[in-house]
């Protein structure tokens, strides 16, 4: 990626930030940016490429935060740092795009639904296949994975509606507790335990 074009993208998603993407339209955008429709044209194709690729910078990377986790203990540590990179780190202005386009998806799926998704399935991904790592079944690694992101950003999100770091941050501790919480492997299963 050219710096014009990452300089010109960066300036995209704190636009969003603060404009929002609802109405999103080139024009008020470029003018905005001190640039033109045909430059953001140029340099990203289409309105849905440049919102795709202002969503794509604008979530955490969760490969990164995740990626050398070994152990609970280590799955805890990246849980609490993923909780601190979109409430006070640097993904704390991006995530508002996030939240956007999510709330957007159900009322405007021909525009948003397949965005949100993707949103959504690249941010669990990676941390299922975290999960598969320390022991889970295929199903819990979902599940899981489901609860620590999807959890984490609700909280997020009341944290923005409300103000109200201190009981978001008691319930993310809660729920990260709960999240990597892994089970023991020598525990008896529901269909193998005791009486059986």
């Amino acid at each position: 990626m050219s710096a014009k074009r990452h300089d010109l993208l960066h300036r995209v998603v704190h636009y969003l930030e603060t404009h929002g993407i609802a109405d999103l339209s080139l024009s008020p955008l470029a003018a905005d940016l001190g640039t033109s429709k045909r430059m953001l044209l140029y340099y990203f194709g289409s309105r849905e490429n440049l919102l795709a690729e202002a969503i794509a910078i604008s979530r955490p990377d969760i490969a990164d935060l995740f990626g050398d986790v070994h152990d609970a203990a280590g799955l805890r540590t990246a849980a609490h740092r993923l909780w601190r990179t979109i409430t006070t780190g640097r993904q704390q202005g991006p995530i508002r795009i996030l939240f956007q386009v999510l709330s957007l998806a159900p009322t405007q799926p021909d525009r948003y639904a397949a965005p949100a998704a993707e949103a959504v399935t690249v941010m669990i991904d990676p941390l299922t296949a975290v999960y598969r790592r320390l022991g889970c079944d295929d199903r819990d690694a979902q599940a899981r994975a489901s609860l620590l992101i999807s959890g984490l950003r609700g909280l997020c999100q009341d944290r923005l509606v409300t103000g109200d770091t201190d009981r978001t941050d008691a319930a993310a501790e809660a729920l990260i507790d709960s999240a990597t919480a892994l089970p023991d492997p020598l525990a008896p299963t529901a269909a193998g335990g005791a009486g059986r």
